[in-house]
């Protein structure tokens, strides 16, 4: 019987990336992650991975179950590695604090006491949140996306600079 998996789904730059821990580690699917790569992740570059890195799961993803190749933490950093542009930086920084942080809090499955990192998806965008003592809270630097016009909609309120000294009541 082949195991079936629930990932998490996150998005950057309204290009999704389906995650999740398994076996004390973050696993990436490796279609989504050429796409935010820039460079499509065929069988010449899997091979290049060691035989740990990379593997084909069954994965639930957009209502159906699929045969997904997916590529380990440590496997999509040495791919960021050997293709290099400048944003990749970015990118590795957010896998590591954002999307590998939300997977390893969730990996109990149960909601811990302590303060955890989750995920928030607005308007096409995937925030960092931190749940503490029954609140989320969200940083200051992400409040500008947060707030500002989402993609093809009209902007109603105020910056966000005026939307945050009225928060924070400056």
């Amino acid at each position: 019987m082949t195991d079936l998996y629930d990932p998490l789904l996150f998005t950057r730059h309204n290009r999704p990336l389906h995650a999740l821990w398994l076996e004390s580690q973050a696993w990436f699917c490796a279609r989504e992650l050429g796409r935010l790569i820039g460079r499509y992740l065929d069988e010449q570059i899997i091979r290049r991975l060691d035989a740990d890195q990379h593997r084909v799961l069954t994965l639930l993803r957009y209502g159906e179950y699929r045969e997904t190749m997916m590529i380990s933490e440590s496997g999509a950093y040495t791919v960021l590695a050997h293709h290099y542009i400048p944003e990749n930086r970015v990118l590795r920084h957010w896998l590591t604090h954002d999307v590998v942080a939300v997977l390893r809090d969730r990996r109990d499955g149960a909601k811990a006491v302590a303060p955890h990192v989750d995920r928030l998806n607005w308007s096409g965008r995937s925030l960092a949140l931190l749940h503490w003592q029954s609140e989320p809270w969200i940083r200051l630097r992400d409040m500008p996306q947060l707030l500002s016009k989402p993609p093809g909609r009209e902007r109603r309120s105020a910056s966000w600079r005026q939307t945050a000294a009225r928060l924070l009541g400056i």
